[in-house]
């Protein structure tokens, strides 16, 4: 028989390693091409040869998903695979139809066909959405860990923007690592709070070779999920964190859907912040897909060095990009410490925006009046430090998880805004981990 002609919808992450880990030497399939969205300037790439094995001796072609339809056509495709995360359970089948009817069969594929299994324990962190606080909360549990005596490395979620050969494994364990991989603002958002607190961390692109090397030097795996993806290893403890600020995502969002359903504890965040009914809703969401798994409720409180500062000032908010563009979040903890603290007034920035951060807007026109902290490659760095700069404001609020000025100039007074998971009542994390791990 023929192989199956193949393309691979994705966004340089969960695309990447499906074909490695399923199709990579595979010869009853024939991967024709990758299509990208989401992420800036990954199209018109190639996955190289050196990652794509001796069956693509040419590496394979990265295109805008854009042309997806039209390459169903040329390339004659038999299938197509979705993988990519964080979009509505609708937009799937929306895409499902437009490829059934071009003629091709459309697949998600499953933890069977993807994920590897560690020799060590994994404890996997992952969210239902984007932007629910899964961060802070891996970092909470590399410090338990850590604190129960074991050697902790946190595996990151792929974020693959330069050259995918250097980048196949990338070690992480101090800012001189980050400034060698040239990591852009989204990588260090997600790597320095890590490496602040001690923990090593592994990322790349040949994520069983990632884990073969993490393997060699710990004594448990953090898997430090991206997006609300499933994790790409067999977890051992699966921990899930649910936004009540985005009351019926939970149910309603691929994949995060699928981790509601796999979770063996969940993390209902923000409950200091968020209504009431809106955390009586998730919870009851949760229970209904998977009432076996444990629930912990947990706060993000906020952290200032000098709030009164902010009172009576023109603020500009900074916050995470991810979060504000396909996570359809219209704040963040800028914008909250902001009216917290008594700031006269959040400033809208799209009147100041220029290049890339333009285009940001247009792409993604729910963000609200706070500035999308995007730094996929040096131009969009440059462009947020001018739009900035061309903020006519009093302070500069960031609430990313990364101090700014190591990666641009800020020409205004600034602060930081820190925020750490902080579990109300019982269990905790702490009593979760012990009793799983213990020894």
């Amino acid at each position: 028989m023929s192989p199956i002609r193949t393309i691979i919808m994705g966004a340089a992450g969960r695309d990447f390693h499906n074909f490695n880990v399923f199709f990579r030497g595979n010869r009853d399939y024939e991967v024709l091409a990758f299509t990208a969205t989401q992420i800036p300037n990954i199209e018109g790439r190639r996955y190289p040869p050196e990652l794509a094995g001796e069956l693509y001796p040419q590496g394979i072609p990265i295109h805008p998903e854009s042309e997806l339809l039209d390459l169903i056509r040329t390339l004659k495709a038999d299938q197509v695979i979705f993988a990519y995360s964080d979009v509505p359970h609708q937009y799937v089948m929306h895409k499902a139809s437009m490829v059934l009817a071009a003629g091709a069969d459309f697949r998600l594929m499953g933890k069977h066909s993807t994920q590897l299994k560690s020799v060590k324990p994994v404890v996997s962190v992952c969210a239902v959405r984007t932007g629910s606080g899964k961060s802070q909360t891996t970092r909470r549990v590399s410090l338990i860990l850590r604190k129960m005596g074991f050697r902790v490395a946190a595996v990151r979620h792929p974020m693959p923007y330069g050259d995918l050969v250097k980048q196949r494994v990338q070690r992480y364990a101090d800012y001189a690592d980050l400034d060698r991989n040239e990591c852009t603002i989204e990588e260090r958002e997600e790597y320095e709070p890590h490496i602040d607190n001690g923990v090593i961390v592994y990322a790349g692109v040949d994520y069983e070779a990632i884990l073969r090397q993490a393997e060699a030097e710990v004594d448990v795996v953090l898997w430090d999920g991206g997006n609300n993806d499933f994790p790409f290893y067999a977890s051992d403890l699966s921990i899930v964190v649910a936004d009540p600020h985005r009351p019926g995502h939970e149910v309603s969002y691929h994949p995060g859907e699928t981790n509601v359903r796999s979770a063996d504890v969940f993390v209902i965040n923000k409950v200091d912040t968020a209504d009431h009914e809106n955390v009586t809703t998730v919870r009851n969401n949760l229970a209904l897909l998977n009432p076996q798994a444990v629930v912990i409720e947990a706060a993000s409180p906020l952290f200032v060095a000098h709030p009164e500062a902010i009172r009576g000032k023109r603020v500009l908010a900074i916050e995470d990009g991810p979060t504000l563009t396909h996570g359809e979040m219209a704040y963040g903890a800028a914008f909250v410490a902001a009216r917290r603290f008594g700031a006269a007034e959040v400033v809208d920035p799209r009147p100041y925006a220029v290049g890339s951060i333009i285009d940001t807007y247009k792409k993604y026109p729910r963000t609200g009046a706070i500035l999308p902290a995007m730094g996929y490659g040096a131009e969009m760095i440059h462009d947020l430090e001018q739009t900035i700069a061309n903020a006519d404001v009093d302070l500069v609020l960031v609430g990313t998880p990364i101090d700014l000025t190591r990666v641009l100039k800020i020409n205004k007074p600034s602060q930081r805004v820190r925020y750490e998971l902080q579990e109300i009542g019982q269990p905790t994390l702490e009593d979760i981990l012990k009793a799983k791990f213990g020894k």
